[in-house]
């Protein structure tokens, strides 16, 4: 079977002019991703960020007549569309990278019908859905190395911001003893919960939003969030941890990184970033 795709750019402000003149065509899928190279990770609360320039995948069955919509998108001021013929198949891994990857030791994140290419390895399985986090990017990686480098049998962790939950769960799979993940999106909490089940760790894991989180101390938070939300959750995630406990912060661009130490203050000492294409993972102890 084959469809028909229609790809085009469009700056934000546009975008959801463009997307409603796309589904009243006729558009069976509309996939909305970044045409440029701004990434987007963790929206603050209320917001529903967009790349500065989106670009727009919409999908039509394969008898659809392009002619009309073209002339149509062409009339709008819309350029650089592109109109092509596509073959079948699995669009919730279209455009997804679904190689196994590696984080160290032992820990693999696979989708779950891969194996992994060791016999011994501990795996995380996850499929892309809408949630953000499958490890392909930087700031995740990061953070599952440090995760997967770290002794965790017993611990009481906190993943703020959990997105996928790939954090959360791959705490769980490597010892934690308890495992709060808080996202403000209930398709993130969704999503956390069901990849938890997926991988058995669904008894260790809670997901929560941030107002039902109760008062409590742990051994180690997590949070791979924008710089700026970082700084003005600053307080909020001191709070959440014991003397002695540790705080894991990525999603931070390297020229942020000493705005987001100095929101932290005295309370928490830093050691020094590890770096990944341009992005830092900030591991500090609360004293």
């Amino acid at each position: 079977m084959r469809w028909i795709s229609i790809e085009l750019s469009a700056p934000a402000a546009r975008h959801d002019v463009v997307c409603a003149l796309l589904e009243g065509a006729g558009a069976l899928s509309i996939t909305s991703g970044d045409a440029g190279d701004r990434p987007v990770l963790e929206p603050a609360p209320g917001e529903t960020p967009l790349w500065p320039q989106v670009r727009l995948s919409a999908l039509f069955a394969g008898d659809y007549d392009a002619g009309p919509l073209m002339a149509l998108l062409a009339a709008a001021g819309v350029e650089g569309v592109v109109c092509r013929q596509v073959a079948d198949q699995d669009w919730a891994r279209s455009g997804q990278d679904v190689t196994p990857r590696h984080f160290g030791g032992r820990l693999w994140v696979c989708p779950t019908d891969v194996a992994p290419p060791v016999p011994d390895a501990l795996v995380l399985r996850l499929d892309a859905g809408l949630a953000f986090g499958t490890g392909s990017h930087a700031t995740t990686g990061l953070c599952l190395r440090w995760l997967a480098q770290r002794p965790l049998a017993g611990l009481e962790v906190i993943d703020y911001g959990c997105g996928s939950g790939i954090l959360a769960v791959a705490a769980a799979l490597l010892g934690a003893r308890q495992v709060r993940a808080v996202d403000i999106d209930p398709q993130a909490l969704r999503a956390t919960t069901d990849n938890a089940a997926r991988n058995g760790v669904a008894e260790l894991l809670q997901g929560v939003a941030p107002e039902q989180l109760p008062a409590l101390s742990v051994d180690l938070v997590v949070a791979n969030i924008l710089a700026p939300i970082l700084v003005e959750l600053a307080p909020r995630l001191i709070a959440l941890l014991r003397p002695g406990g540790a705080l894991l912060l990525s999603g931070v661009l390297e020229s942020q990184v000493v705005d987001v130490v100095a929101a932290f203050g005295p309370r928490i000492k830093f050691l020094t970033p590890v770096l990944d294409q341009g992005w830092a993972c900030i591991e500090g102890i609360r004293q």
